[in-house]
């Protein structure tokens, strides 16, 4: 899983990537020009079971699921000005933004004289749709030129199967008439055929978006997304959408702090827990994902999913022989194990089952895959 955090300059971009990422990148310095940069990181998945399950099995190896954050410069280059006013993304750029499964975009919501604006005002629904406008934009110019070419090839003749052709003319309308009344592409609601369709598209706006609006030193609210950042009316959100407010510098400063010390900082400042568990288990439900665990004496690891994935797909993420040469899946649930205290006890109990190709993985689902080795 790969998240894209974008924003405009000033925004606190770069202090929440080092929240997420534990790191402790210069933060307040703007990009040159729009100069396009992209910083990486791989940060491990805080999930309590994979530490339950350790505890349990004593493993030589704990692995966690992973998810990558890149810190995108360049996007404000675009969007510093008017919504959708630009021409479009460089094509380094886009590339990049092509690349991530979504996005985590950060929105400035605090007012601090020492670090001033771009814009010279503090505006969230502003800045907002100064980068959603972009973002449109891209799409927009993508969808054109790609019914330009539909077009064309219906009037060279070049066409082998009319219908499908017109079926592609009708959803890329579809689109087009969606971007131009400023409506992202993830709101819509697209067939199965058509999600296959646009797969090899990597349209921006389709893509899973959170909005972080990164407050002041103030205890947020995590379900102000509305009027109080200037936004007129609650922002939308769906399966593929959502929002969040955090206090970016104060997250920071607790993920630079030693374990033992963050834990009292975060209790004197009433924060539940910090931004990254709370980033990544949103992220997780905006790309439909879920975790699957495999343990035993050599290793407890979690693995990630999508949503409705059925057991062969899921023992492809293990190793693809695995997947080829699938017979059974012998199942546990988490809770189960857990409260079993071991798998004979498990057995004894009934509670461990064996499943088959059409099983659906759920999420916190204990896995151990019986398979034909290639070859035989």
């Amino acid at each position: 899983m790969k998240l894209g955090i974008i924003g405009l300059p000033q925004s606190g971009k770069t202090t929440i990537f080092n929240a997420l990422t534990h790191g402790d990148r210069p933060v307040g310095q703007m990009s040159g020009g729009g100069r396009f940069e992209v910083q990486t990181a791989v940060v491990n998945v805080p999930d309590p079971r994979v530490d339950t399950l350790s505890a349990l099995f004593k493993p030589r190896k704990t692995i966690y699921a992973q998810v990558t954050y890149a810190d995108i410069a360049g996007v404000e280059g675009a969007a510093d000005k008017p919504a959708g006013g630009g021409g479009g993304f460089s094509g380094p750029l886009l590339n990049q933004l092509a690349t991530m499964d979504g996005y985590v975009q950060v929105v400035r919501a605090f007012d601090n004289p020492l670090v001033p604006h771009p814009h010279g005002t503090v505006d969230a629904g502003r800045d907002l749709a100064a980068v959603n406008g972009e973002l449109l934009l891209n799409d927009m110019l993508a969808v054109e030129r790609k019914l330009e070419r539909l077009t064309e090839d219906l009037k060279k003749g070049i066409v082998k199967d009319k219908g499908l052709h017109a079926q592609e003319q009708a959803l890329f309308a579809r689109l087009l008439e969606a971007l131009q009344a400023e409506t992202p592409l993830r709101e819509l609601d697209l067939t199965p055929a058509d999600e296959k369709a646009l797969a090899s598209y990597q349209l921006l706006t389709r893509k899973p978006m959170l909005v972080v609006f990164n407050v002041g030193d103030d205890k947020p609210d995590p379900a102000a997304t509305g009027p109080q950042f200037g936004l007129g009316a609650p922002l939308a959100t769906g399966p593929r959408a959502g929002a969040v407010a955090l206090q970016g510098r104060l997250e920071m400063e607790i993920a630079q702090l030693p374990p033992e010390e963050a834990e009292v900082f975060l209790a004197e400042y009433g924060i539940s827990e910090p931004s990254l568990n709370r980033i990544i288990r949103l992220s997780y439900d905006l790309l439909g994902l879920e975790s699957f665990f495999t343990v035993g004496e050599d290793e407890v690891r979690a693995w990630t999913v999508r949503r409705g994935a059925t057991a062969p797909e899921a023992a492809g993420e293990i190793h693809t022989d695995l997947q080829k040469g699938f017979i059974r899946a012998e199942v546990a649930g988490y809770a189960d194990l857990v409260a079993a205290g071991n798998y004979v006890e498990l057995k004894s109990k009934g509670k461990l089952r064996l499943e088959g190709k059409e099983y659906i993985v759920q999420d916190g689902d204990i896995l151990n895959i019986r398979f034909s080795p290639p070859g035989k």
